[in-house]
């Protein structure tokens, strides 16, 4: 039986603005299939940044970077285009469209994939009920706070079941009932088999649950699981 492969593979990624200091630096990491990661670090240390660089949304200064087994820096717009709509993705700015209503946002990748349109909509309106926002199908993101763009945005990058799921933040403007809530979803897509990662400041979660740890520190990535099997090694 062969190894499985990874689905997001870095190797020896440098990735710096500018001629400034790197942000992130000579980062190896492989992460696969039905795995769950925190990503972690204070303030400015490069989590949004490692975020975009998976989405392909900036590129690295050097290294190697494949997803799905393609090498980031050998395929086409297009190609990358087809690979994101394999990917969920929830940053800290929301990217929902004002001129789409609440449902059409979430609903906008099961669009895109050609779903049908009574379908889409009747699974966009299950996962907008269950992230305690059946009430606004038909607003428009602009009426809506912090905390209900950030489910709206959640909603819209789980619905399609992805194979990586990417959020920044996502806990970072609702309360801890909904926060537990969404930490559930989170934990379902990983049981479905996909490939998430969680970027957060919220230190109670990652010791509640429990989940493997990336820590950013100085540019570097810390795989706390290798740490932690090195220790029972010794």
């Amino acid at each position: 039986m062969s190894k499985e492969e990874p689905i997001i593979s870095l190797e020896k990624i440098m990735l710096r603005y500018g001629e400034g200091a790197p942000v992130l630096n000579d980062v190896s990491l492989s992460l696969y299939k039905r795995s769950f990661h925190f990503l972690t670090g204070a303030s400015g240390a490069g989590k949004t940044t490692f975020m975009r660089l998976l989405y392909m949304g900036i590129k690295r200064s050097s290294g190697n970077l494949k997803i799905f087994g393609r090498d980031v820096a050998e395929i086409s717009s297009e190609e990358k285009c087809k690979l994101r709509q394999r990917m969920g993705v929830v940053f800290q700015d929301f990217n929902l469209l004002d001129h789409l209503t609440v449902l059409e946002n979430v609903a906008l990748p099961l669009k895109v994939m050609g779903e049908q349109e009574k379908r889409r909509e009747r699974q966009a309106k299950e996962i907008l009920d269950w992230v305690g926002l059946g009430n606004c199908f038909d607003m428009r993101p602009n009426v809506l706070s912090g905390g209900q763009k950030q489910r709206v945005a959640i909603a819209r990058a789980v619905i399609a079941r992805p194979d990586i799921l990417l959020a920044d933040e996502p806990t970072g403007n609702v309360d801890e009932k909904i926060a537990n809530k969404l930490m559930g979803l989170f934990y379902g897509m990983h049981k479905m088999g996909t490939c998430v990662v969680v970027a957060t400041h919220y230190r109670q979660f990652v010791d509640k649950f429990h989940y493997n740890e990336l820590h950013i520190d100085r540019g570097r990535i810390i795989d706390k699981s290798q740490i932690e099997k090195g220790s029972e090694r010794e």
